[in-house]
């Protein structure tokens, strides 16, 4: 019998129950997930390249009745040109100064993470926010995962939660002041996750799930050039700025 981390045909998947839609009000979701006994960082950068993503120890990708609305979005960082607002952005924010941590749990970062979630998405699935919750939703115990935080003199401004993959970069998750508006510090936390990706000559940055019709969505699509992985061809389809190519890029492993 083979070793389920020999080959991804190999590796069980577990279909969730269905619950509300997060981002589509009055449909239903569900997720495929991998199987969390076997998952590991070579098996997590093998399916972020078929549209999957990472929330606590578990690696999923929606799998929903009738719907295919939420779309992988990747950035290649090699490529990515920033627009005018985007560069705006990342001169407003010169001030401030970066530092990658590993994972481990500070007061001050969930303190601003319960801030953060209780401005900005009240009444969300997350609110109230409470340790454990926050420590088991953007870590795992098999995944290198960095916490970059962005500070103006001593005070904390944000923190990017991000996944080292094999050849590029997962942006989990990112809280910030909601009070510091004017900075555009979740702009400016993927920009940076951008070029650090840049500097460690890693091909992508992983935005997480892009949903069309969704305002709050909308910012992902913003970061061009883009590729958005496209489930029912099976590949990456590129867009730009001036919208989608008809090129498919072929997932480099297969699932089924």
């Amino acid at each position: 019998m083979s070793n389920p981390r020999d080959s991804l045909y190999d590796l069980r998947m577990f279909l969730t129950t269905e619950y509300p839609c997060s981002y589509l009000p009055g449909r239903r979701a569900r997720n495929l997930v991998a199987d969390p006994a076997v998952t590991d960082s070579r098996i997590y950068t093998q399916l972020a390249d078929l549209g999957f993503r990472r929330s606590g120890d578990h690696v999923y990708r929606p799998h929903c009745r009738s719907c295919m609305a939420c779309r992988s979005l990747r950035i290649p960082a090699e490529r990515f040109r920033p627009n005018r607002s985007q560069r705006r952005i990342w001169t407003r924010n010169q001030d401030v100064q970066t530092r990658m941590t590993e994972a481990e749990f500070q007061d001050e970062h969930f303190d601003l993470f319960a801030r953060y979630i209780r401005v900005r998405h009240s009444g969300g699935g997350m609110d109230p926010a409470s340790p454990d919750s926050y420590w088991s939703f953007i870590t795992s115990r098999w995944c290198p995962t960095w916490l970059c935080e962005f500070r103006r003199d001593q005070q904390l401004l944000a923190v990017a939660v991000v996944d080292r993959l094999d050849d590029g970069l997962s942006a989990v998750y990112t809280f910030f002041d909601p009070f510091q508006n004017e900075r555009g510090l979740g702009t400016f936390a993927i920009l940076w996750q951008i070029a650090e990706a840049q500097r460690l000559g890693l091909k992508w940055v992983y935005l997480g799930y892009w949903v069309e019709h969704c305002d709050k969505m909308a910012y992902k699509a913003r970061f061009t050039p883009h590729e958005v992985f496209v489930a029912e061809r099976w590949g990456w389809v590129c867009s730009s700025s001036s919208g989608f190519s008809l090129s498919v890029i072929p997932a480099s492993a297969g699932i089924q």
